[in-house]
């Protein structure tokens, strides 16, 4: 039997990575807030 989560780490990180902050404005703002960690 097939299990319900099958992790794929590209879809993972095309909805929630990096470069898919880069496309909101996230980055932007903390950048303008002075951290230094722009991203965990």
């Amino acid at each position: 039997m097939k299990r319900t989560y099958q992790p794929n780490n590209r879809k993972k990180a095309k909805k929630h990575g990096f470069f898919a902050r880069i496309k909101t404005n996230v980055l932007n703002k903390r950048r303008k807030k002075g951290r230094k960690a722009l991203v965990k």
